[in-house]
């Protein structure tokens, strides 16, 4: 096996290697030249699009159609779209490798995956007027140039809203690029515009100059890290100055007659210029470095380095780790190198070894990380397995050291080498895997139907496989040509032993399919209405998805389609809907009750409730204002009831009739009395009127409405004392008797305050016990009168727990004579 110096090129006092990821990618006859190439990043897929202002080779029919092409880097045909939809003005990829197909009338075309669907807008702002003229991107984002020189910045893919940027000054744009948000202090993308001999920079505000002479610049290019701005001259120079413009960092002259095709930044420390064969990097200080090809070579450029693409052969330049300079640069006694030659050492069962290992004792676990670390730069297996030996060599002399990294870069580089493998083709470096997430990762491979591996690397890395599992089942129900039954048989026989996994994500690819009874069949064996329900609703399988949440027995969820089916049905229909749930009918009553009274009768009417019906008429009635109207409609709840036979409905219907006779009674109170008696109950009535000094209309009415004596004389009794009429209540407390007993009497006036007047009432109790008695008179301030009450009981022990409850010496004197007077004489 080389050594892994063998592809290192110094430049300057750097070294660069160039790795060959994979050969024979592309048919000889495809001629790249010809072809407008974008590459996703973190190794991801390749889209070419046939440049139609070039003239190709004429190859039948078939090969006159339009396309855009989706390769692998090993050369993989992973999806063909065809296209029709006009001239392509930008190619381009996101981070999360969506691709991005603009058109010249400013449509934008966004596949979310590498099979062909998509979701489209507009970038509106004058685009189908004017037309795009070009298109440059960001990870998360695009801006495109309008041949009328304006811009339009869209920021994300998931709710684009395009804006249009600040209006650049006239003149001859040659070249121009952008700063990403994430890297300018402004947060907005920041487009660099060359025109005539200086570059401006244009935000959503402004287009400032930044006074620079030495243009026009035919090539603008921004670093990864936002940080650097390449700029290539008329003349063949390159410059590399800071992002803003403050700085000249470098300059190199490439001596080149004509303009490069393409200028990339490799990494964030050098920059690569293509030409038709030819390769120049371009390093610090302006070192650079020349490769050449046999065919046309395109520029990749990805975060840690750049992919060159020929017909023959994907490669990957960029800068030498500093780990991976650390172990393997000639000449190295780095901690690390000593320790890999130890390693070597040990195969041959040379004692070196030991000698290797006691030379780097005190930094032995620094040897061990930068080991581990330079293994997952590498790309050979070879040297993976060696730098690992290394560390695990290393680990083994020491008496205490954290496995973690090790055991991690074992994992990492076992999934690294699965999806670098041609018949995959993912070159991702491992920075790139870092900064992609394993996650992602395993989104690329499901994206390319790579179901085995992307579980085998989900299991390897303890993540799940749902996600996996439901882009198999949903392809299948999309593609396959078995019928219906037989597909879900297969579906569920594989998902059946799998926790987790939501059908009806399964069920709507086979409802956007036009496969309507499948996805039915498939949302069966969802265990969760709230996810079966929203899709039997799309499929307007109504009657279904109501019947799905009332066995949930979430009325949220009921309410959710009950107010889907309201909206959409006729009233009849969404009442016969009902009336065979009788969940949902109490449901939509108690809603409408509080929110919608028509819906209420409507339906009372329709299940022919009358009594609910005439309660409805009724609660409206004394809702209204007008005493026409209140009595009109009692009149109607009346006659709601006016054939009911049954003893609930024929005595509703009576206490309608006494509502209509109070309301008229209370109208002419309201005109004689000069005040507000409608709308109160028949006792507030009484009780207003007893208060007010009422009396005999008071009994009138009482007498009219067939009150009971006992509700009267309790409505009398407070109100009275409520007026403190204490003159009407001593005239009662003359009466015989009383229908509710002189008690209540007692208890009234007492808690109105009047103990005078209480005390009358005590000696009427006649069905209470002398210490009852007692204790009234006690509340009333009289100890004396209750201690004659309990001497006519002879209860010597209540006297004598009737002294302590009075201070007064008279009282006290009194008490204790009735005592003497009861005790036995000697």
């Amino acid at each position: 096996m080389p050594n892994p110096t063998a592809d290192w090129e110094r430049v300057g006092d750097r070294f660069y290697r160039k790795v060959k990821l994979y050969d024979a990618v592309f048919d000889q006859d495809l001629e790249l030249e010809n072809y407008i190439i974008a590459g996703a990043p973190y190794g991801g897929a390749i889209a070419l699009y046939r440049d139609e202002e070039k003239i190709h080779t004429y190859r039948g029919s078939h090969a006159t159609k339009s396309s855009i092409d989706i390769y692998s880097c090993s050369g993989k045909l992973i999806r063909r779209i065809n296209w029709d939809k006009g001239p392509i003005r930008g190619l381009g990829w996101s981070e999360d490798e969506k691709l991005l197909v603009i058109t010249e009338d400013g449509a934008v075309r966004c596949y979310y995956d590498l099979q062909g669907d998509f979701i489209q807008f507009s970038l509106g702002n004058g685009s189908e007027e004017h037309g795009v003229k070009s298109c440059r991107f960001w990870s998360t984002g695009f801006v495109a140039l309008l041949s009328n020189s304006h811009l339009i910045s869209v920021s994300q893919y998931i709710e684009p809203r395009p804006k249009l940027l600040a209006l650049p000054p006239e003149g001859t744009l040659h070249s121009w690029s952008l700063i990403p948000p994430a890297y300018t202090l402004s947060r907005s993308v920041e487009v660099l515009l060359a025109i005539d001999k200086t570059i401006y920079v244009v935000d959503t505000t402004d287009a400032e100059d930044r006074i620079l002479q030495d243009g026009p610049f035919k090539h603008v290019s921004v670093s990864p890290n936002g940080r650097f701005v390449t700029l290539y001259t008329e003349d063949g120079k390159v410059w590399v100055i800071s992002s803003d413009f403050q700085k000249k960092l470098s300059e190199y002259d490439s001596k080149a007659k004509t303009l490069p095709k393409d200028v990339q930044w490799c990494g964030n420390n050098s920059v690569v210029l293509a030409w038709e064969d030819e390769v120049h990097m371009v390093g610090p200080s302006g070192a650079s470095l020349k490769y050449y090809y046999d065919g046309w070579v395109h520029l990749l450029a990805d975060i840690d380095g750049v992919r060159l693409i020929t017909n023959d052969v994907c490669e990957f330049l960029q800068k030498v780790p500093e780990d991976t300079e650390e172990v393997f640069k000639l000449g190295s006694t780095s901690p690390a190198s000593v320790l890999l030659d130890a390693v070597d050492q040990l195969e041959k069962n040379s004692p070196k070894a030991d000698d290797n290992i006691q030379l780097i004792r005190s930094s032995l676990d620094e040897a061990i990380d930068m080991c581990i670390r330079a293994a997952g730069q590498e790309y050979t297996s070879h040297w993976q397995k060696q730098l690992l030996k290394a560390a695990s060599f290393g680990k083994s002399v020491l008496d205490l050291y954290n496995s973690d990294d090790f055991v991690n870069m074992c994992e990492t580089l076992r999934v690294l080498n699965a999806v670098r493998d041609y018949r995959i083709g993912l070159p991702i470096s491992y920075d790139q895997y870092l900064r992609l997430t394993p996650i992602k990762l395993i989104q690329r491979l499901i994206n390319r139907r790579e179901y085995l591996l992307a579980i085998r690397v989900s299991d390897y890395l303890h993540l799940s496989t749902n996600q996996i599992y439901i882009h198999w089942a949903s392809q299948k129900v999309r593609t396959s040509s078995a019928d219906e039954d037989t597909i879900c048989t297969s579906v569920v026989a594989k998902l059946a032993d799998k926790r987790g996994v939501s059908f009806d994500t399964i069920a709507r690819a086979a409802y956007d399919e036009g496969r309507a009874h499948l996805a039915t069949k498939l949302l069966d064996h969802e265990p969760r209405a709230g996810k079966q329900v929203p899709l039997l609703l799309s499929m307007e399988e109504d009657t279904l998805a109501l019947d799905k949440a009332i066995e949930s027995g979430d009325t949220d969820l009921v309410f959710f389609v009950l107010l889907h089916l309201k909206t959409k049905l006729p009233l009849a229909a969404f009442f016969r809907t009902l009336s065979s749930r009788p969940l949902a009918s109490a449901l939509v009553e108690s809603s409408a009750a509080a929110n919608d009274k028509a819906l209420l009768k409507d339906l009372y009417y329709q299940d022919d409730r009358l009594l609910p019906s005439s309660n409805l008429l009724f609660q409206s009635a004394l809702a209204q204002s007008s005493m026409q109207t209140k009595l009109d409609k009692l009149k109607l709840a009346a006659k709601t009831l006016a054939d009911a036979k049954e003893p609930a409905a024929i005595h509703h219907q009576k206490s309608v009739a006494d509502a209509q006779s109070l309301l008229r009674v209370q109208d002419a109170l309201s005109r004689d009395l000069d005040a507000t008696y409608t709308g109160l109950s028949l006792h507030a009535t009484l009780h207003t009127l007893i208060r007010n000094g009422y009396s005999k209309r008071a009994a009138k009415i009482q007498a009219d409405f067939h009150m009971s004596e006992k509700a009267y004389a309790w409505i009398r009794l407070r109100a009275l004392t409520a007026s403190r009429n204490w003159g009407e209540l001593e005239e009662l407390s003359k009466a015989r008797k009383s229908a509710i007993g002189w008690e209540p009497y007692f208890n009234e006036v007492l808690g109105a305050g009047n103990t005078k007047l209480a005390g009358v009432f005590v000696a009427k109790c006649t069905a209470l016990t002398a210490q009852e008695r007692a204790e009234m008179w006690v509340k009333c301030g009289l100890v004396t009168r209750a201690g004659e009450e309990l001497v006519k009981s002879k209860d010597l022990a209540g006297l004598e727990s009737l002294k302590g409850r009075t201070s007064d010496r008279g009282q006290v004197a009194e008490v204790e004579r009735m005592i003497r007077g009861l005790k036995p004489k000697r």
